[in-house]
C-alpha cells in the first residue's frame, strides 16, 4: 500500500507532501483466538523505514560500526523504545465490532530486532470479544506515520482473516477537501485527523 499511497502524493500540492507522513512503518498482524471463537488479543510487528531507523540508532548510540546489525548488549538497550506510551495514546491499534470499540491491553513486548539497518519490534495486545465480525485496522490518526499493512494476516484459531485494501483516492480526496478547508498557518499545529482514511480494514470470519 505504502507505494501506491507515495505515488499518489506525488501528485498533490507541494505543502500536502511536506506536511505528512515522516514516518513509514511497515506492520504485520497475528491475531489469536480462542477454540471458543473468542478473540484473546493481536501480535503487532513494526519495521520502521530506513532513514527513521537510522536516526533511532543514532540518537542512542548503537551501531557505530555501521553494518546494520546490533550486539545483544545494544539490542538489549533498544527493546522497549517504542512501548513507553504517554496516556490516551491507543498504539494505533484499534479493534471494533458492530461498530463498538473492543478495548486492546497494554502492550506486552516480544522482542526487538535490527536487520540491513531497519529496526523491526513486536508487542502483544491482549483483548476479550467474540472474534467473528471483529474489525482491526492500523493507523495513526493524525498521519504523522503511515503504516503499511503487510498481509496475509495470521490467525492462530478457528477464524480467517480478510483484508479490504483502503481507497486511496477517497484518502487523498479528503485530505484534500479538509486542507484546503484550513488555513495554512495552521495546518502543522492542526492536521486534520486523516490516517483512518488511509487504513486497510482486516475482517475475522469464524467457523462454527
Amino acid at each position: 500500500m505504502r507505494s501506491l499511497a507515495l505515488a499518489s502524493a506525488i501528485a498533490l500540492p507541494a505543502t500536502m507532501v511536506a506536511a505528512h507522513p515522516h514516518v513509514f512503518v511497515d506492520t504485520k498482524l497475528r491475531v489469536v483466538v480462542g477454540d471458543d471463537g473468542v478473540f484473546q488479543g493481536v501480535e503487532v510487528q513494526w519495521t520502521y523505514d530506513d532513514f527513521y531507523s537510522l536516526l533511532l540508532l543514532t540518537d542512542y548510540g548503537l551501531d557505530n560500526d555501521g553494518d546494520g546489525r546490533l550486539t545483544e548488549n545494544e539490542l538489549r538497550r533498544l527493546d522497549g523504545f517504542d512501548l513507553q506510551w504517554i496516556a490516551g495514546f491507543e498504539g494505533d491499534s484499534y479493534a471494533l465490532r458492530n461498530g463498538k470499540t473492543v478495548k486492546l491491553g497494554k502492550p506486552q513486548g516480544r522482542g526487538t530486532s535490527v536487520e540491513a539497518g531497519r529496526i523491526t519490534t513486536v508487542h502483544f495486545r491482549p483483548a476479550k470479544a467474540t472474534a467473528d465480525g471483529l474489525v482491526l485496522k492500523a493507523y495513526d490518526p493524525t498521519f504523522y506515520t503511515a503504516y503499511d499493512l503487510i498481509g496475509p494476516v495470521a490467525v492462530e484459531g478457528p477464524c480467517n482473516a480478510a483484508i479490504q485494501p483502503a481507497d486511496l483516492d477517497a484518502a487523498y480526496t479528503l485530505v484534500e477537501e479538509l486542507l484546503y478547508a484550513t488555513p495554512s498557518a495552521e495546518v502543522e499545529d492542526a492536521y486534520p485527523e486523516v490516517g483512518e482514511a488511509f487504513a486497510d480494514t482486516v475482517t475475522l470470519s469464524c467457523s462454527g
